[in-house]
């Protein structure tokens, strides 16, 4: 055997142990135990928890990067102003609520928010926490919202139709409607700017019709209303 044979064979065997030796360790590490990894700081605009099939339970998230709100696979727009925060996703991949908050400054005014808030199934929120600052004629409590049984995709997309229309009584007739179907606040426990703290019950129409509450002075009142806001009985007794 010459020499270039027997170093052509020495080369082979020494190539051969070498890639049996990498493959040998891409496979220890395939099947190593789950271990974890710890930082002290971890710098992100956006972080997505997602389930092996890439569906995403909740992100969190920078306002620039907010997570636009998506129901039965369509994606629509967020109404307001965008906030950072975190977004929770349900089973289908819906959004089912979330955690926002935000402030700001404006010509020497401030205005600052937050709120918890839970969705209904296919529809819009229905029970949160909310906190609101208007230089400081603040509002915070519970609010429970009341809405249809069938999908907001149905409204969003009348809403769409309504926007294409031309300005006047029509269009705003339209969006009146639209309001009304949409759904309305049933439940608020908590403090309003006023500084009182009430506990305001509503109709299916959004008309409080059960107001308890003690006023900033400390006095406390019951008032039963109409539908019209008119109170119809109080206690203690109008004057």
């Amino acid at each position: 055997m010459d020499d270039k044979l027997v170093r052509d064979v020495r080369y082979l065997k020494v190539y051969s142990l070498v890639l049996t030796l990498a493959l040998s360790a891409i496979s220890l590490a395939a099947f190593r135990p789950y271990h974890k990894t710890k930082f002290e700081q971890i710098d992100a605009q956006r972080i997505n928890i997602v389930e092996p099939n890439g569906k995403m339970d909740l992100a969190i998230s920078n306002q620039k990067l907010f997570p636009p709100p998506v129901l039965n696979g369509k994606v629509m727009e967020r109404s307001g102003q965008a906030m950072p925060g975190m977004i929770f996703f349900n089973g289908k991949g819906d959004e089912q609520g979330g955690l926002a908050w935000n402030s700001g400054t404006k010509d020497g005014k401030y205005w600052a928010g937050g709120g918890l808030m839970f969705d209904q199934y296919n529809q819009d929120q229905t029970v949160g926490f909310v906190y609101d600052d208007d230089n400081g004629q603040r509002s915070a409590g519970l609010r429970v919202w009341d809405h249809p049984d069938y999908p907001i995709t149905e409204i969003w997309d009348k809403s769409q139709i309504i926007e294409k229309m031309k300005p006047g009584p029509e269009k705003e007739q339209a969006q009146k409607r639209l309001g009304e179907e949409w759904g309305s606040q049933r439940v608020f426990v908590g403090k309003q700017p006023d500084k009182s703290a009430v506990l305001l019950l509503a109709d299916t129409k959004g008309n409080t019709r059960l107001r308890i509450e003690v006023d900033a002075a400390g006095n406390p009142n019951l008032a039963f209303l109409n539908e019209n806001g008119k109170a119809i009985y109080t206690l203690p007794p109008a004057k």
